[in-house]
């Protein structure tokens, strides 16, 4: 056979396929679960990713609120931002994005989840559309059931 006739096959607009997937963050550490779903929302656990194409799946991740994190990194890990005038340093914990996603404004929106994942995505556009696909919810209710989601098991991923 010639090998010079295979051609390397790239995802298009037209043949990708998104699904939608839940997964359950009950006693699950944040960083791990977050590293797994950053791979799904790229696209990287199918056979077909393309790196400049949105083919990853659509994420719902429940029971965020029972979500852990080793050693006492819910109250001493900060997270820092800047707003751009002097003095304007701003520090804050992941327990104070865990309060803050309780609000009613925040629904799907988990700020703690947000911030980990977008740190695991490309900083670009397609980053920023694919951390769209990301929806995260404190309670085991989600209004997304209608999507037929299928329930994905993360501790058996590698």
């Amino acid at each position: 056979m010639d090998t010079l006739s295979y051609k390397t096959l790239s995802a298009t607009p037209a043949t990708i396929e998104k699904k939608w997937v839940v997964i359950d963050a009950t006693d699950q550490v944040l960083g791990r679960l977050c590293s797994q779903v950053a791979k799904i929302l790229r696209g990287k656990n199918k056979a077909d990713y393309t790196p400049n194409m949105d083919c990853g799946d659509n994420v719902i991740i429940i029971n965020a609120d029972k979500v852990i994190l080793n050693g006492d990194k819910m109250n001493k890990r900060e997270y820092l931002r800047y707003t751009g005038y002097p003095g304007g340093q701003r520090s804050f914990t992941p327990q104070d994005l865990m309060n803050k996603s309780f609000k009613t404004t925040m629904k799907g929106k988990h700020p703690l989840f947000i911030k980990v994942v977008k740190g695991m995505l490309p900083k670009t556009k397609l980053g920023a559309k694919q951390l769209t696909n990301l929806h995260v919810f404190n309670g085991a209710e989600h209004p997304f059931a209608d999507k037929n989601p299928i329930v994905l098991d993360i501790t058996k991923m590698k």
